[in-house]
């Protein structure tokens, strides 16, 4: 029998599948929610109510985008190079290369990491989307911002194999980014190194 009201016991357990929540930042979160002012729940919860609902992924470089839009905005900007593409594996990878400011080319999501071990596949990320998109809008210079790790290399290396003798320059960010460390969480000033030295692969 729990000692808990099993509503406040159901809001622990729901928190507690968020990676980085052990039991103890779950009861944390739970009690807040519960002391604080309702409005912050109802907010909490509508929020979240709607997010699945409320987002969509871009057609053409699988960013994430308002529901309703068919074509990121990142994508459909004139200002923006569609003959550079960067190469990521998530959406928030993006974010990372936004804040720095200086890279005006697209993007391509590509929705994970090539691992075997993990059982993903080549066919189970977006790289067959991206070699079709390279021939469609000739693509001159795709540039691999995956992680510094063996998945990251990996499917950096699978990636340049696909392409093949495309006339495409390939480049990797350079070594900057520390072995480990996940694009999303690299300091501006380091990425824009990065960004600035890229390498060709």
């Amino acid at each position: 029998m729990s000692i808990l009201p099993s509503t406040l016991q159901k809001l622990i357990e729901a928190l507690g599948v968020l990676p980085g929540v052990g039991s103890r930042t779950a009861e944390r979160y739970a009690y807040y929610l519960l002391r604080t002012d309702p409005s912050k729940a109802r907010q909490l919860s509508e929020t979240l109510k709607h997010l699945h609902t409320g987002i969509g992924l871009c057609k053409k470089t699988f960013a994430l985008i308002e529901a309703g839009q068919e074509i990121s905005p990142l994508y459909t900007d004139p200002g923006r190079d569609k003959q550079l593409v960067a190469v990521v594996a998530e959406p928030f990878d993006i974010m990372a290369l936004e804040k720095i400011g200086k890279f005006k080319g697209t993007y391509h999501v590509l929705g994970g990491l090539v691992s075997p071990i993990d059982g993903i596949g080549p066919e189970q990320v977006r790289i067959r989307e991206l070699v079709d998109r390279i021939d469609e809008d000739k693509v001159e210079e795709v540039i691999l911002a995956t992680n510094a790790s063996v998945e990251g290399e990996s499917t950096a290396l699978y990636i340049q194999q696909l392409i093949g003798k495309r006339k495409v320059k390939v480049t990797r960010l350079a070594r900057g980014l520390p072995i480990g460390v996940d694009l999303e969480y690299a300091d501006q000033i380091t990425l824009g190194r990065a960004l600035e030295g890229r390498q060709t692969f």
